[in-house]
């Protein structure tokens, strides 16, 4: 499947502001079998004084930006064109819960892909024993760890409710779990933490969904911006598997990576400092389009 994706993200200042360094990750990413960046670019208005184009260790797309004028507004456009694969639909191969310890002492790499980075606790996912209950109660002894992980994901998915006014990009996973509302960030943390609280290595996919549905089908959820869900790994046999808790579904050709890492503060598409006083205000659009 091939698609053009177009991201708009806007800042607006109540005065201006100065001094702005922000890093950006809104570049899709090519991985393997998964998907293929044929172009891409990320353009900011106003012209930034400098720009430094790189990776950060989990490998995604980052753009440094640097801003001495001062200046009362901020764009940031990205516009791609992204093939992407139609995943592989295999059997079950992956071990049950009380095999996996063995697995995952077995594998010595600590590359950005290893899943010993995503074991513990992260900055923004700590451990929260009301969201480890709740896993325990869902994992059955007898289950693999992909039968886990979708057990987690349908779950949530019955449990929680999308309401786009519950919670912000601050909200933590056990304020989310308390209210049983929120968005795609919060479905994604609050999975995570279930099943890093079982040993299953997890982490936290930003991405992007298809905005117009195949004929016939729903519009998913979280189309109409940056989209997140979630990666488990599943064993030497099957390795990483993505499910969408949003939307109860395997991640496929709907789903568009951007930034892979251990929660939202390792792939948040803006961060940085300025100088200035005042509020802002942050507009941000999004269009996945398929191509012929």
């Amino acid at each position: 499947m091939l698609y053009d994706i177009s991201l708009k993200i806007t800042y607006g200042y109540e005065a201006p502001v100065s001094g702005g360094r922000h890093l950006v990750r809104v570049l899709p990413v090519s991985i393997p079998e998964r998907q293929r960046l044929v172009a891409g670019s990320v353009t900011c208005q106003p012209a930034p004084d400098e720009r430094l184009e790189g990776r950060d260790f989990f490998a995604n797309h980052t753009t440094s930006i640097l801003f001495r004028s001062a200046h009362d507004h901020l764009v940031i456009l990205m516009k791609a064109r992204i093939q992407a694969e139609t995943p592989a639909i295999t059997a079950d191969l992956s071990p049950p819960l009380g095999a996996l310890p063995a697995e995952l002492a077995g594998l010595w790499s600590v590359d950005s892909e290893s899943p010993h980075h995503f074991i513990g606790p992260s900055p923004l996912l700590p451990a929260v024993p009301e969201i480890a209950a709740y896993a325990r109660a869902i994992a059955g002894e007898n289950m693999t760890i992909e039968q886990i992980g979708a057990s987690i994901c349908n779950r949530i998915h019955r449990d929680f409710v999308y309401d786009a006014e519950a919670t912000t990009v601050n909200t933590t996973a056990a304020q989310t779990f308390e209210l049983k509302r929120g968005v795609c960030q919060d479905f994604a943390h609050v999975m995570i933490v279930a099943l890093r609280s079982l040993g299953i290595p997890a982490g936290y996919v930003s991405g992007f969904l298809r905005t117009l549905p195949p004929p016939g089908q729903e519009r998913l959820e979280g189309a109409d911006a940056m989209h997140a869900w979630v990666r488990f790994w599943c064993g030497t046999n099957c390795g990483w598997l993505e499910l969408d808790p949003t939307n109860n579904i395997r991640a496929g050709t709907d789903h568009i990576v951007v930034g892979l890492g251990r929660d939202y503060g390792d792939v948040a598409p803006v961060i940085g400092v300025l100088k200035g006083y005042g509020s802002h205000t942050t507009e941000q659009a999004v269009d996945v389009v398929p191509v012929g």
